[in-house]
């Protein structure tokens, strides 16, 4: 006889009822000798093993081959308990599958994350209704979920149902389905995604955590009121009215003689994209969550940071002209703090004693000045080679923050020939950070190399790079 989970549900009958018919319709998920569907009764891993392989068409997947020492093979799961094994979605200590076991609310999480692939937090958001820490999963609240995950299998068909603007920078555009990687690609999507008014997209839409097909799209600045139209893939997709919402920043600083950033604050309800969107979610940690349809947790209402990919501001010295500081990549929501940065143009920088403000046309910046003052250069402690096109560069303390963004190193062989490497994004751990050699450059064996840094970002006392 199969047990009754704890009663922990809050789902309520006419939900189960729904899925459940709904996956019994589409040979998905099968009743007892007794005619009932056991709705109620706690999901085996043999029977959640058999709704995930259908669920998820995972027939044609291929993974490790393994043997299950406690699988019948003329038992009717095993094609799908050995599949799922094999493929990484369900485990087997030792061998050992355990068919009737009861499956845990953790464990269906997990289960079905890997399945579609989709980040832990979000599958979480969707048993929301009926996750209990040490419960056990029923075979409705099992459908329940499945019949959600269902909607969220990605498709190359999908097509945009609504698309509103949230900030001058931002949109928010649902589809009907999630879309594929491919069509997430920034190029293609570049392609797919066609504004009137000269309006473009900045990089690729993100999903956000927790919605089943609900997107974060940056665009250039909007201009306020107009009208813009979007065709997707050819087709008319609808329109909407450019926001004159400007992000709320709260201080510019400096943080090098050439690089400056602005901050903006979780708790004054501006939030980066990177923590609410399912990309991150697992990077991020406690730090990711859910933003409702109107970008709302616990009661309070968020401003979204998208992508800063192309942003740039103006940085003017007091009596002086206008200049352009462009967004350093992979810097805006780094260690924890969301203070994207911006560069001035190569070879200038930040004059000691002047008294500089940044303004924007995407953002509005509460403390927008600040007396620039001379920083000393990081100091290289050593490098040392990792392959034939890699370095690593390490500092003699860690910068605590991404200041290797942007930077170059040269290295030059003892006959004078220069390779050039460049710091590889978000590679950096405490002082050490990744340069890769760039224009097919590789090092050659057996030769000593003499590291220089490309500016003045950086100096470094003969330092000696060894393949």
């Amino acid at each position: 006889m199969t047990n009754v989970a704890a009663a922990t549900t809050q789902l309520t009958n006419q939900l189960i009822d729904a899925a459940v018919k709904e996956l019994n319709s589409l040979g998905i998920m099968n009743g007892y000798a007794d005619q009932s569907m056991g709705e109620h009764r706690a999901i085996s891993r043999a029977e959640l093993a058999s709704l995930v392989y259908k669920t998820f068409n995972l027939e044609s997947k291929t993974g490790e081959n393994v043997e299950l020492t406690d699988v019948n093979p003329n038992a009717w799961y095993a094609p799908y308990a050995s599949k799922l094994v094999e493929l990484g979605i369900m485990q087997a200590n030792d061998g050992q599958f355990n068919p009737q076991s009861q499956v845990s609310d953790a464990e269906l999480e997990q289960v079905v994350s890997k399945a579609m692939q989709r980040d832990v937090k979000s599958v979480h958001h969707w048993m929301s209704t009926f996750y209990s820490e040490n419960g056990s999963a029923t075979r409705g609240e099992s459908a329940v979920l499945l019949q959600t995950a269902r909607q969220a299998i990605p498709s190359d068909q999908a097509q945009i149902q609504s698309v509103r603007s949230l900030n001058a920078i931002t949109l928010v555009v649902t589809f009907d389905k999630p879309l594929t990687a491919a069509d997430e690609v920034f190029a293609k999507a570049q392609t797919d995604f066609a504004f009137s008014g000269g309006l473009t997209l900045t990089n690729m839409p993100r999903l956000k955590t927790g919605s089943i097909a609900t997107y974060i799209v940056p665009t250039s600045v909007q201009n306020a009121a107009e009208t813009y139209s979007l065709t997707y893939k050819g087709q008319d997709a609808g329109s909407f009215e450019g926001s004159d919402t400007k992000l709320n920043m709260t201080t510019a600083s400096q943080v090098t003689n050439d690089t400056f950033e602005i901050e903006a604050l979780q708790e004054h309800g501006v939030v980066d994209y990177g923590y609410i969107i399912s990309a991150y979610s697992g990077g991020r940690g406690a730090n990711a969550f859910v933003l409702n349809d109107q970008e709302q947790a616990g009661g309070k209402t968020y401003q979204i940071i998208s992508s800063m990919q192309a942003r740039q501001v103006v940085i003017t010295p007091e009596g002086g002209e206008p200049i352009v500081g462009k967004y350093v990549p992979f810097t805006q929501s780094t260690d924890g703090k969301q203070e994207p940065k911006f560069r001035l143009p190569e070879g200038q920088t930040l004059q000691s004693g002047v008294k500089y403000t940044v303004s924007s046309d995407w953002a509005n910046i509460d403390n927008a000045s600040f007396t620039a003052r001379s920083f000393d250069a990081l100091e290289v402690a050593s490098a040392k080679a990792v392959s034939e096109t890699s370095i690593e560069v390490t500092l003699a303390q860690d910068p605590g923050d991404e200041l290797f963004s942007g930077r170059n190193v040269t290295l030059t062989s003892p006959s004078g020939d220069v390779l050039t490497a460049t710091y590889k994004y978000s590679s950096r751990k405490g002082a050490t950070g990744v340069f890769d050699l760039v224009n097919d450059g590789k090092l050659t064996p057996d030769t000593t190399y003499t590291l220089n840094p490309v500016g003045d970002w950086s100096v470094a006392s003969s330092v000696i790079v060894t393949p």
